[in-house]
């Protein structure tokens, strides 16, 4: 029997890994090579179950705590970044690091300091809890403040001649931040901006590449893990466009029932989702029933970045 020719996946271009999800990985598996087991990794390199489990499976010791690595020893920073306190009980505690902060969020943890060292009061836009978060906040001992909504907004006061500035989390939903910005800006008039926004590139390139998708398809599946920021506004972008929309870690968690009916399926992958598990999803959502497999246009990123000297060198 011939696969319906009006049976499609629509695959998003682009999804999964970034330049600074690859980046790390290979720190991980670069320091797994040349010094052996165990390698200890404050909190997780990048937010996906299936990455995690394969580099524990070669010996990576993932620790909520650096108390939990042995005098001595190798410890990696996860993709999202530090603060100075942790780097200095780090120093502190004689461990051999190997820093995996995305260069982009190296950027802001920068320009946070930068701006706190001229004067400016800082606003952070962002989730609380989230570790880029708490990084980029402890670059500094005060003068940095949480925004994560529009009531924030409202609720901030400061006197009339602080200078403020702010800055946001790498991986927000481009369109919510917008919103925030623009009441920022009508609320403190000389809010300094950064040079350049924030969120990320990958970020961006994968909210465009599911507002190309979603008026194609009539579901959205979103490869990514619970607590990956990136993934969740893919998938709440998704909903906004008025597409049902299910995130999920691996093959075994889709159901057939989502399915019957529809016609086209779009999937992405969230910057820490590898491409071989969207594929075993794809392969998955087939034994379904035949779909064609169908990537659509859009950008195709060539930005990579590199290893750090103290490991390559």
């Amino acid at each position: 029997m011939t696969k319906p020719s009006n049976q499609e996946i629509l695959l998003a271009q682009p999804r999964g890994f970034c330049a600074g999800v690859d980046r790390a990985i290979n720190i991980v598996n670069e320091a797994l090579a040349r010094f052996g087991p165990p390698i200890y990794v404050r909190h997780e390199i990048v937010h996906n179950a299936y990455v995690v489990s394969e580099l524990r499976s070669k010996g990576a010791v993932f620790v909520a705590e650096l108390d939990e690595v042995p005098r001595g020893g190798i410890v990696i920073f996860s993709a999202h970044g530090v603060s100075q306190a942790v780097r200095s009980d780090a120093e502190a505690r004689g461990l051999r690091i190997y820093d995996a902060t995305c260069p982009l969020v190296t950027k802001v943890h920068l320009e946070v300091a930068k701006m706190c060292r001229d004067g400016f009061t800082v606003l952070m836009i962002g989730h609380a809890g989230h570790p880029e978060v708490e990084g980029t906040m402890g670059q500094v001992t005060e003068g940095v403040f949480l925004v994560e909504r529009l009531g924030d907004v409202e609720a901030l006061s400061f006197p009339t001649d602080t200078k403020i500035a702010f800055v946001t989390q790498t991986t927000l939903s481009v369109d919510e931040t917008s919103e925030i910005v623009e009441a920022l800006t009508k609320k403190f008039p000389n809010i300094v901006q950064p040079r350049k926004q924030d969120i990320c590139y990958a970020t961006q390139n994968r909210q465009d590449a599911v507002k190309f998708m979603a008026p194609q398809v009539e579901l959205v599946i979103v490869v990514g893990s619970k607590a990956s920021s990136n993934s969740n506004r893919l998938r709440e972008l998704s909903e906004k466009l008025g597409v049902p929309s299910y995130m999920i870690d691996g093959p075994d968690q889709l159901k057939a029932e989502w399915f019957v009916g529809k016609k086209k399926v779009g999937l992405t992958a969230g910057a820490s989702a590898p491409e071989s598990l969207a594929q075993s999803i794809v392969d998955r959502i087939q034994e379904f029933g035949p779909r064609q497999v169908r990537t659509l246009t859009g950008v195709v990123e060539d930005v990579t970045f590199s290893l750090p000297k103290n490991l390559v060198n």
